[in-house]
Formats: structure tokens, C-alpha cells, sequence
């Protein structure tokens, strides 16, 4: 288990990522610390569920079908900051080359996972991210 000093006992994430097997194990990992998750399958489904849960963080994959990660954070954004415009994002994908972090930053995300990788390693961005914020 990482440090018990992590941010992270009764945050709410948002997770969005149309892997179901992906969606539970990162959802048992983050409950694990505390962590309150809620996972939707798709671009659509996570910006709904950003207006209306106004989670702390969101986490989404990148590559999903039909809309991908790019354009939900796009649209996330522009919401004003009482509907979760300004909710603290972290992308997570198997694109790993320099333009694809760049893309990830541009598109409005403040962290960025490549795939594969440690479930533990997403908590620990997840508390980072928060300190930094508080």
C-alpha cells in the first residue's frame, strides 16, 4: 500500500472509460483508499455525469469509440466552474509519444497516465493532483 499520508479518504472521482474490466479494477483500487468512484462508459455519459455529480477528479481514457477523451474534456471546459468546468482532470492512455502528452495538456487535462500502468501509481496521482490544489 502507498503512504498513509495520501489526499485522498472521501474524495469523489469520476471515471470514464469504455473498458468495463478497466472501470472495476481501477474503482476497487481507488476504494481501497477511500476513494468514492463513479464510472461511466462513454464521452457523453461523463459529461453528463460532471454537471451533475460535480466530482473532484475525473478521470478519462482517451481512446474511446465515438467521442474520445480529447473532446470530452473540451466540453467539460467550457462549462462554467458551478457545472464542473474546472474539475481537476487526469487522462489516461496507451498513446505514450511527447505529442500525445502535449495533446492531453492542450486539450485541458492536468495529468497524464500511460497504459499500462500500477492501479497504486493512479492513486498517488490522484492525491498529488489534490495537494497541489489545496
Amino acid at each position: 500500500m502507498l503512504n498513509s499520508k495520501l489526499m485522498t479518504n472521501g474524495l469523489k472521482v469520476l471515471l470514464v472509460d469504455d473498458d468495463r474490466d478497466t472501470c472495476e479494477l481501477l474503482t476497487l483500487m481507488l476504494n481501497l483508499y477511500g476513494i468514492e468512484v463513479t464510472s461511466v462508459n462513454s464521452a457523453p455519459a461523463g459529461l453528463e455525469a460532471v454537471a451533475s455529480l460535480h466530482p473532484d477528479v475525473l478521470i478519462s481514457d482517451i481512446a474511446m469509440p465515438d467521442e474520445d477523451g480529447y473532446s470530452l474534456i473540451r466540453k467539460v471546459r467550457s462549462l462554467d466552474a458551478e457545472h464542473g468546468g474546472s474539475v481537476l482532470a487526469i487522462a489516461i492512455t496507451a498513446a505514450v509519444t511527447g505529442i500525445a502528452q502535449y495533446e492531453t495538456f492542450a486539450a485541458g487535462f492536468q495529468r497524464y497516465l500511460a497504459k499500462p500502468f500500477d492501479p497504486e501509481e493512479l492513486v498517488a496521482v490522484v492525491s498529488d493532483l489534490m495537494n497541489k490544489q489545496s
